[in-house]
């Protein structure tokens, strides 16, 4: 009698599991499904390490770091790139599962043009491995499949609507940070601005014990005597605490051709810890634009104005910037002094 009734409760247990299961929403069957299905790793602040691997044997590594992102163990990550990556490491979500009549093309997809991404914890643990692959039709799901597993799904962001690769696909530089500086105004230590054809507008800025400093930077350029003009010491650096470039041009034939140049201006700063960061930046001349006079009918040269240069930055770089961002930055010496005007 006790074996017949203990034999029922587990029938009734067993009938009633499985009834609660199949009258569950998609969302709760794809919690029971497995493991094969949960991409997501929905508390990004434990993934530390990311790993991206294409099948045309591109590598790229991103580690945290203490406020942001390595790339390559190198160089400091895009915040630009970083930030939908890491949205998308955290809300991927199953769209559905593809009919099998469409598996074989998917795992095809995947195998052709798929990434491999490995996920780890702050101890090297691995957190996820699974292959993003290429889209839907309408590029409104993307392949995937866990490491390991034999089924592909169509995945999507709640709310986003695209190929999910994209935020995994990038190529070198393009991971990058384009930064050219970015410096609080208390961590600055000096910074000089050398204009090669003006030399008489070149300086140097210097926090010292007495306080803020302000030189010609070459020797023959005669000091100036009026009095300092307040403040405007801290008003020039906090121009320096976010300065970035358009993009990086490292592969640009005409580089070292460039770079022999004289630069038209040459700014170096130098923060407290002692580290120095140089940019050399040389104006990208448009072609001249022939127009005819309003008035008189005669056709005129007209040159644009500049609106972008090559920076050399460190000697390691060569980027694209704008004149509108770095405008800012082209203080002359006399322009810390009472009566005087900014040259920009």
């Amino acid at each position: 009698m006790n074996r017949t009734l203990i034999l029922l409760i587990a029938f009734l247990l067993l009938g009633g599991g499985v009834f609660w299961y199949f009258s569950q929403g998609e969302d709760e069957k794809t919690t029971l499904a497995g493991a094969d299905r949960a991409f997501a790793v929905e508390d990004i602040n434990q993934v530390y390490k990311i790993f991206i691997a294409d099948r045309r044997g591109e590598r790229t590594t991103l580690e945290r770091r203490d406020g942001y992102w390595l790339y390559n163990g190198q160089y400091k990550a895009r915040p630009s790139v970083m930030k939908p990556l890491l949205d998308a490491i955290a809300r991927v979500q199953i769209k559905y599962k593809p009919p099998q009549a469409a598996v074989e093309s998917m795992v095809e997809s995947l195998a052709t043009e798929g990434m491999k991404v490995e996920l780890y914890d702050k101890d090297g643990g691995l957190l996820k491995a699974y292959y993003v692959g290429g889209s839907t039709s309408d590029e409104r799901g993307t392949y995937m499949i866990m490491e390991g597993a034999e089924q592909p799904y169509v995945a999507h962001l709640p709310a986003w609507e695209g190929n999910l690769s994209v935020r995994f696909r990038r190529y070198g530089d393009e991971w990058r940070d384009k930064t050219l500086f970015s410096e609080e105004v208390d961590n600055i230590q000096s910074v000089s601005i050398e204009y090669p054809k003006q030399r008489n507008q070149s300086f140097i800025l210097e926090d010292t014990p007495d306080g803020y400093e302000v030189r010609p930077f070459y020797d023959i350029t005669p000091r100036i005597r009026r009095p300092f003009r307040k403040g405007s010491a801290e008003a020039f650096l906090v121009n320096f605490e976010s300065v970035g470039a358009e993009a990086f041009r490292n592969n640009y034939d005409g580089r070292d051709s460039i770079s022999q140049l004289v630069p038209f201006s040459i700014i170096t700063l130098i923060n407290k810890q002692g580290d120095t960061t140089q940019v050399k930046l040389h104006p990208i001349i448009p072609e001249n634009v022939i127009a005819q006079d309003a008035k008189s009918g005669d056709y005129v040269i007209y040159s644009s104005e500049i609106e972008r240069y090559f920076a050399d930055l460190n000697g390691k770089d060569f980027l694209l910037a704008q004149h509108l961002v770095l405008e800012k930055l082209f203080w002359g010496y006399g322009s810390f002094f009472e009566k005087n005007d900014l040259l920009n």
